[in-house]
């Protein structure tokens, strides 16, 4: 049973497409039988809105799905109503970031490049501010940074996801702030690269192009093989998650060149130190 009410919907959604599609119903034919429109069955089989159990009940009714299978699909699609922690901070987090979040809360590997700035994950409160000031202004800035360190709990805990950063070396140079505020933000990343569930690399200037020029990405996947790996890419007005297989596949790729271009985990270290030293 997944933790994230996100993640449920998108299981639920994918779950009644595949039922739907098995009994060899059209949209409008199966959208007329549970007396709701076509846009809506289409809608909830995208995972853009809920369902509510006693209509999951009655689709599943439908597509003929009865006894413990049923139950099961009934009992995610109650998980699928509760809130997550997220959705307390809807006043300064976007839904299509929430949506993301609520993937992040749940996946059990983070595979990540960024070309200009930390990732959120791993910022300090100082940086994270600082970063929100310059692409953002000051308006809800205390909620979005204490929603940003919140995020950070999945490193931490009794199962942390494996996360794997490929960093520009750019962004260890690029002073958002004051030196002490960079000088924090490099050491906290000498720490966190130390924990067993997290790996940074850094790609040198020396590495020369490299496969990810166009976007930085996340790549999540998740524990249950029923949910499918999705890719995350984030622009400053919206965010597009892609979840064919071969675009995961692809990005799957890319992550794994950039690994091998980029310095491994005790060269980066090192580097870190170095920038570390250039702002104190």
């Amino acid at each position: 049973m997944t933790a994230s009410p996100t993640v449920r919907r998108r299981r639920i959604a994918r779950e009644l497409r595949q039922l739907r599609e098995r009994a060899g119903m059209t949209l409008d034919v199966a959208a007329r039988q549970l007396d709701m429109s076509k846009s809506n069955l289409s809608r909830i089989e995208n995972a853009q809105i809920g369902i509510k159990p006693r209509d999951v009940r009655a689709a599943l009714a439908l597509y003929q799905v009865t006894g413990n299978d049923a139950e099961a699909l009934i009992e995610i699609a109650r998980g699928a109503q509760q809130r997550g922690w997220w959705q307390h901070y809807s006043d300064v987090l976007p839904d299509w970031f929430e949506f993301y979040v609520g993937l992040e809360a749940e996946a059990a590997t983070l595979r990540t490049y960024e070309a200009e700035a930390v990732p959120g994950l791993l910022q300090t409160e100082a940086y994270a501010r600082e970063v929100y000031r310059l692409t953002a202004g000051e308006d809800g800035l205390d909620r979005k940074v204490a929603a940003r360190l919140r995020r950070q709990d999945v490193l931490h805990g009794e199962n942390p996801v494996e996360l794997s950063v490929v960093l520009n070396e750019a962004a260890l140079l690029r002073s958002v702030s004051k030196r002490a505020v960079m000088a924090g933000q490099l050491s906290h990343l000498e720490t966190v690269a130390q924990l067993p569930n997290v790996t940074i690399q850094v790609l040198p200037f020396s590495a020369g192009g490299h496969p990810a020029m166009s976007s930085p990405y996340v790549l999540l996947t998740f524990a249950d093989a029923a949910d499918a790996a999705v890719v995350y890419l984030e622009n400053l007005t919206t965010g597009l998650a892609l979840e064919e297989a071969a675009q995961v596949r692809s990005y799957s790729l890319v992550h794994e060149r950039l690994r091998r271009l980029a310095l491994d985990p005790a060269a980066s270290l090192v580097r870190l130190k170095e920038a570390t030293r250039y702002f104190t």
